[in-house]
């Protein structure tokens, strides 16, 4: 009889081998399909897409795997480039105050979803979608509807390169290493896939669901203004209509990656794998002229 944990560990590599092979055909296809897509400049442009996405599927992958959902994710990060922006060309202040300001309405909008859905037990989905109004909304009052220029102030931040890696992408790369440890080598991360299997087990062991469940939305919450910055730093603007449609993106990439609409199944790395996925199937698409 083989072990269970042995079992597990050839399921998840057989998961990570299947998306790896899929992401080389795809990259090979459109290699051969299109004259510039294995060119450097296809490569800058995914590397560039790449941090935002990655954020955003990380916190995403949390709040599944907890058999949640957070549609607010693409809206918060337009509203905390939002306030990042004000914060820099109409306030004046210092590009780390204005980060922090920039974090600070992630998590706070996390929080936020987070004890509406454990306190009144209202479904995640209409929690975060009333965020989502909310957020969008917000980063429209805050800017006036208009695309705030910045420049060089913030662009500094994404101009940050080690061995040709962009400072936003090696951020990402890190975010996503630590969550997966998280999830795998950590009590929390026990907690969130025991949480997202059975729930009412969970509370009949004894221990509060609630707040890990919370904790899990103000990481998402977080992680969609860490994006927030990135973005704003590559465009050297803040734009309020920034990250429209990002949530269904991140869903995307989490389920291709094999985490469960369900809960109490995912994987970080996965979800990175189907990032680039996505984002080689949109780069390539657009070579093709489709």
């Amino acid at each position: 009889m083989i072990p269970l944990g042995r079992l597990n560990l050839r399921q998840r590599l057989a998961e990570y081998l299947t998306l790896v092979l899929v992401l080389v055909a795809m990259t090979v296809f459109f290699g051969i399909a299109t004259e510039h897509f294995l060119t450097a400049t296809t490569v800058r442009t995914i590397a560039n897409q790449a941090p935002e996405a990655v954020l955003i599927a990380v916190g995403m992958t949390y709040v599944l795997i907890v058999g949640g959902i957070d549609l607010s994710v693409g809206a918060l990060l337009g509203l905390s480039g939002a306030v990042l922006g004000i914060c820099l060309t109409r306030y004046a202040v210092p590009l780390p105050v204005a980060i922090v300001a920039c974090l600070s309405v992630g998590a706070a909008a996390g929080l936020l979803s987070g004890l509406t859905i454990v306190r009144w037990s209202l479904p995640a989905f209409i929690v975060t979608l009333g965020v989502l109004e909310a957020a969008r909304g917000g980063a429209y009052i805050i800017s006036g509807s208009q695309t705030v220029y910045i420049g060089g102030r913030v662009e500094q931040i994404a101009e940050i390169n080690l061995a040709g890696l962009s400072l936003p992408f090696l951020v990402s790369i890190a975010v996503a290493t630590a969550a997966q440890v998280v999830l795998t080598r950590t009590v929390f991360g026990r907690y969130m896939v025991a949480i997202g299997t059975n729930e009412e087990a969970v509370r009949l062991s004894g221990i509060d669901p609630r707040p890990v469940k919370v904790a899990v939305f103000v990481i998402s919450g977080l992680l969609a203004s860490i994006a927030a910055v990135g973005n704003v730093a590559r465009l050297g603007a803040a734009d309020p209509n920034a990250g429209i449609g990002f949530e269904l993106n991140a869903i995307a990439a989490v389920v291709i990656g094999g985490t469960s609409l369900m809960g109490g199944r995912g994987s970080v790395v996965n979800s990175v794998l189907g990032v680039l996925i996505i984002a080689v199937l949109e780069n390539g698409l657009a070579q093709l002229g489709a």
